[in-house]
């Protein structure tokens, strides 16, 4: 099959591009805004896009909280979503008031970060402090700007339970991260397999 998205007459159930586009990783984002509540949400537009600086970014359908906060504050904390927390992360998704805090609602311990005034998930296995570097509003070739906000950030400092590392390096067999699919579904990334990239002849 083929369709133009101008159009999206797919003819499916459901709008399949998320679903081609995956997995991805879950921005799990820790904020806390200038009036001192914390805020966490997850959000599966989200990816590392720089190793030099480290750079990461998350896309908000519309000026939520996170970016509310990240907007009056400039930092925030990106957690690792294990297979051990992914009830707790689903239930933070919740649509919840400016001021309620998902981290209790979830039952998550908010720790204070070591670099930025963010909380961090204390349960994660692994947690990004970050620094916001610029806040965009993307735009589609008519030059009209999306509907996303993209926060984009660099990591200042980084927390790794040591649990999960093993011949000094992370393992994902035990950090079991979960990715986003499309639609309602998500998978766990703990089948892990190795490739050696190829030498030029």
């Amino acid at each position: 099959m083929f369709y133009t998205t101008d159009t999206n007459r797919h003819g499916l159930a459901h709008d399949p591009f998320k679903a081609i586009v995956a997995p991805r990783p879950i921005g799990w984002i820790g904020s806390k805004g200038r009036d001192g509540s914390l805020n966490l949400s997850p959000y599966s537009f989200f990816n590392a896009i720089s190793d030099r600086p480290k750079l990461v970014m998350f896309s908000s359908a519309g000026r939520k909280d996170s970016v509310r906060n990240v907007e009056e504050t400039g930092v925030f904390t990106a957690n690792l979503v294990s297979r051990n927390l992914v009830e707790k992360m689903n239930h933070s998704s919740i649509a919840a008031p400016y001021g309620v805090n998902e981290f209790e609602l979830s039952g998550l311990t908010a720790m204070q970060g070591e670099l930025v005034d963010a909380p961090y998930v204390g349960e994660a296995f692994a947690a990004l402090e970050c620094r916001v570097t610029e806040i965009l509003l993307p735009k589609g070739l008519d030059g009209e700007p999306s509907e996303n906000i993209m926060v984009l950030g660099q990591v200042v400092g980084i927390h790794i339970d040591e649990a999960i590392i093993r011949n000094g390096r992370l393992d994902m067999a035990l950090a079991r991260p979960i990715a986003r699919l499309g639609y309602m579904d998500y998978s766990e990334g703990s089948d892990v397999f190795e490739m050696i990239r190829p030498k030029a002849p």
